[in-house]
């Protein structure tokens, strides 16, 4: 279900904005600082080179068509979560799907003890990077130990010459529980708001953009805290339909940790500026379980240890914008 707010104009030039989870996308080779064993062809999942370089093929074909209902060319920026590292990028680039769409990407490495990061895909022709930098994310677990998380990916740049910020965001897991670990994707959302803050300082009217994988509905008191705080939009939070529609399922239940936040700038309608016009998961039948009890939910790479041979356990999620020529 697409989700759009204004009439459509005449002569619109559109742009898609994504995101999507990748579902560790390891590559095969070992890498003894981090735990990756199982993500090599002698570990548990038994990670070949041919069950990675089809993983690649898959998630590429689906990247360049995210959002194809209401724009037809591919997404001027993708960001994505559950990334190993920069070769995984790469590769993912230059497969046949992407290759000859000049993409280019900004990743980190995170502390992040599996080693899956973030990442920011985005087209050379419409986006021009002009800073990045890895926020750390401090949270200890209840022990008091330090979790070691994802960092927060922050790109300044232009897309289309207009200044945009965007945040690419993986949060702390529910593995330990839901609301045992709720305080720790609050620390994230806060943390988003003080960023935003100092942006503020120097900027009148930015242009936010807050995506990623927030392991919280749009509900959840995390994701609520960073829409209050820093006067964001999330169009997801009409989107998610717990029962029926989200973009991963867990215990039969759907959940929109996907989603792609903006600030109010983006109600515009100024010559040379970005306005939001719909946002939607993108959840075509390709990537979705054919049959079984699992029919309709994210076509899986693994169901623990067992090889499905499928894309991602999240569907991607992306925002349309029109630029006011």
């Amino acid at each position: 279900m697409r989700f759009p707010f204004f009439k459509k104009k005449t002569k619109k030039q559109r742009y898609t904005i994504a995101f999507y989870n990748l579902e560790n996308l390891f590559d095969p080779e070992r890498n003894t600082k981090i735990l990756d064993k199982d993500y090599t062809p002698n570990g548990a999942k038994k990670w070949t080179v041919e069950r990675y370089q089809r993983k690649l093929d898959k998630l590429s074909k689906t990247i360049v068509k995210i959002g194809d209902e209401d724009h037809p060319y591919p997404p001027a920026l993708i960001g994505v979560a559950e990334a190993e590292n920069n070769s995984v990028f790469k590769a993912l680039l230059d497969t046949d799907a992407m290759d000859d769409l000049d993409y280019g990407f900004v990743h980190y490495d995170s502390p992040d003890e599996r080693g899956i990061d973030t990442g920011l895909i985005y087209r050379k022709r419409f986006f021009k990077v002009l800073h990045s930098e890895p926020f750390a994310l401090l949270v200890d677990n209840a022990g008091g130990v330090r979790d070691t998380t994802r960092d927060i990916l922050y790109v300044k740049g232009e897309l289309n010459k207009e200044l945009v910020h965007v945040f690419v965001n993986h949060w702390p897991s529910r593995r330990d529980g839901g609301v045992e670990t709720e305080y720790k994707r609050v620390i994230a959302a806060k943390e988003i708001i003080q960023k935003i803050e100092l942006i503020k300082e120097t900027e009148l009217d930015p242009n936010i953009i807050v995506m990623g994988d927030f392991n919280d509905d749009p509900s959840s008191k995390s994701l609520q805290t960073m829409t209050e705080g820093a006067f964001l939009f999330n169009p997801f939070e009409k989107i998610h339909i717990p029962n029926s529609k989200g973009s991963s399922v867990y215990g039969n239940k759907w959940n929109m940790f996907d989603q792609i936040l903006i600030s109010n700038s983006f109600f515009k309608f100024q010559k040379n500026t970005h306005s939001f016009d719909a946002a939607a998961i993108y959840d075509h039948k390709s990537l979705k379980e054919k049959k079984g009890k699992f029919k309709g939910s994210p076509y899986r790479t693994f169901v623990s240890d067992r090889y499905m041979g499928g894309y991602s356990d999240h569907f991607p999620v992306y925002a349309v914008f029109t630029f006011n020529s």
